[in-house]
């Protein structure tokens, strides 16, 4: 039975970010070409610095076992335990130049953007993303051949909810867990940094 744990919002929401949150337990049911196609189709239309684009993803699927293990084998220890659960794995990172080769000040702002955009059209389809920093950053790029000018910087996991039971501890736990957020008034200033609006 899929998990929902919609935003306790003071303000009203966008139906797809209320809903938006991180699992760690996927389905083993594969994701439609089409489907996973939308998602990069999403991203691709991001807002970026100059048109610049500077988003690359690299993916495996499991139906592919070997380029999956391979994948799986770039995240942590840790986040191996619970990403073996998705359907599909993958990493994105953040070319540094614009047109020109001049560097970007927002490469990863804009990169941040697409896998926005990314996630949301992910919800279309009932399908959600745990991202993880818990990667091995020099084992991707030696193993995807990542030029020095792309910074990886995360590694996630897209697939259907699966149930919390198919975790090993503690994770079955905290995929029950309440979501929780700062207050609006923490992160929002007028006048001087740190102080509430």
């Amino acid at each position: 039975m899929p998990i929902n744990k919609p935003a306790d919002a003071k303000y009203k929401l966008n139906t797809l970010i209320k809903n938006r949150w991180s699992p760690r337990a996927f389905s083993d049911k594969n994701i439609d070409n089409e489907i996973l196609n939308s998602l990069f189709e999403a991203a691709r239309w991001a807002a970026s610095c100059n048109n610049s684009q500077p988003w690359r993803f690299i993916i495996a699927k499991k139906e592919n076992s070997e380029e999956y293990a391979k994948a799986l084998s770039c995240f942590n220890e840790n986040n191996q335990k619970w990403a073996c659960t998705a359907p599909v794995i993958g990493f994105i990172g953040a070319y540094q130049l614009m047109l020109g080769d001049k560097k970007s000040r927002t490469y990863f702002y804009d990169t941040g953007m697409a896998m926005s955009q990314f996630i949301l059209q992910a919800l279309e389809h009932n399908l959600y993303i745990h991202q993880a920093g818990g990667v091995l950053l020099d084992e991707i790029k030696l193993q995807y051949d990542v030029p020095d000018d792309v910074d990886i910087i995360c590694g996630f996991a897209l697939g259907y909810q699966g149930e919390a039971s198919i975790l090993p501890e503690p994770y079955n736990e905290r995929e029950l867990q309440e979501r929780v957020r700062n207050p609006i008034e923490d992160f929002v200033f007028t006048n001087t940094f740190n102080k509430a609006k």
